[in-house]
């Protein structure tokens, strides 16, 4: 069975800060925090580095940052995670315990928060080897009531009216990942060029306005220890108001692409393996929001729109690897998979037939 525990690395020279720094403010902060203070760093948080915190008495907490050095415009915006997973504290969305945010730089180089830590699996594989076929079932049912009660969530109760632009998150979310991709190409990649041309001219019909992770996906989901139930939900860097749809199709990428692509599980015997078929994971999804099932040409449209978006997402990872101040050791293998993901992408939208 694969490890479903947390992944921790040594910190890298371009990622420490002073750790006595850090304890002295956050003794301000949290209370009988007992210094010293005990940091590692997660693997994986391809953009934010993650940090685990433990204190003399043993209580812990995670720090995510800002990164060091050259960023993109509006990226790793960790106060925007920190207003969205406290404005959800009390809703079905389950998220950890925010604490505080710091944007004194002064502190530790970059903004931060700091947030409980939450004991729990993390799965990073969606095949989820050594699971029974009912503990995977029960598992997939319990990611589709979380994105589904995501996406049920009142904007205005919850407080985030304001926190994205109201309307055309599709076409405003090609243009971004557009201008984020020319500002970090390191080679031509002409399906991603295909794509930037005909994307914008094909958006469906039709608006909505939900609350959207943007990268909700098995491995940002810590669950219960024993239990198919999620504990937390992580990384909302990408999180702004957007059409729901959109935000689910990324989730539902796992059925298109194949293991090797990006934690896809395209060709497996799923049936065999208790997992739904991407069809009924739909239908389920639609049943816990309300909604009429989805049409295929938008349904279709929507899954090249989030391949597309992610191979620029990983295109961004690749040139942070090669300046060297990326999360994780493993940017370069995860940037290389820019070029097949926005191919796969392309493939996508020519079986459209649009």
């Amino acid at each position: 069975m694969s490890s479903t525990q947390p992944r921790m690395r040594e910190i890298s020279a371009a990622l420490a800060f002073d750790t006595e720094r850090l304890g002295e403010y956050l003794r301000a902060h949290l209370g009988d925090l007992q210094l010293p203070l005990r940091v590692s760093q997660f693997e994986g948080g391809q953009s934010n580095p993650t940090y685990l915190l433990q204190d003399a008495g043993g209580r812990r907490w995670v720090l995510r940052r800002k990164p060091p050095g050259k960023l993109l415009p509006s990226a790793h915006a960790v106060d925007r995670e920190y207003r969205v997973m406290s404005a959800l504290a009390d809703s079905d969305v389950p998220v950890p315990r925010m604490r505080v945010l710091c944007t004194d730089e002064s502190v530790i180089g970059t903004a931060f928060y700091v947030m409980d830590w939450v004991q729990g699996r993390i799965f990073w594989d969606p095949r989820l080897p050594g699971l029974q076929a009912g503990e995977r079932a029960a598992l997939f049912d319990e990611m589709n009531r979380v994105i589904a009660a995501l996406h049920r969530v009142d904007v205005q109760a919850a407080g985030l009216g304001d926190y994205g632009k109201p309307g055309q998150y599709v076409a405003r979310q090609i243009a971004r990942w557009s201008q984020q991709y020319r500002a970090s190409q390191t080679e031509p990649l002409p399906a991603m060029e295909q794509l930037m041309q005909w994307l914008p001219e094909h958006v469906p019909q039709g608006d909505e306005v939900a609350v959207v992770h943007g990268d909700f996906r098995l491995d940002n989901l810590i669950f219960h220890p024993t239990q198919p139930r999620v504990l937390a939900v992580l990384d909302w860097e990408l999180s702004t108001l957007g059409h729901p749809l959109a935000d689910f199709a990324y989730h539902c990428m796992a059925w298109r692409l194949e293991p090797g692509q990006f934690r896809g599980m395209a060709g497996e015997n799923l049936q065999a393996l208790g997992i739904p078929s991407e069809q009924d994971y739909v239908a389920a999804y639609c049943r816990r929001t309300g909604r009429a099932p989805v049409p295929s040409a938008q349904w279709e449209f929507f899954l090249a729109f989030n391949m597309f978006r992610l191979s620029a997402i990983l295109q961004g990872v690749l040139a942070r690897a090669l300046q060297g101040n990326a999360a994780s050791a493993e940017a370069l293998d995860a940037g290389a998979r820019a070029r097949p993901l926005a191919e796969a992408a392309w493939a996508q939208v020519q079986r459209i037939g649009v």
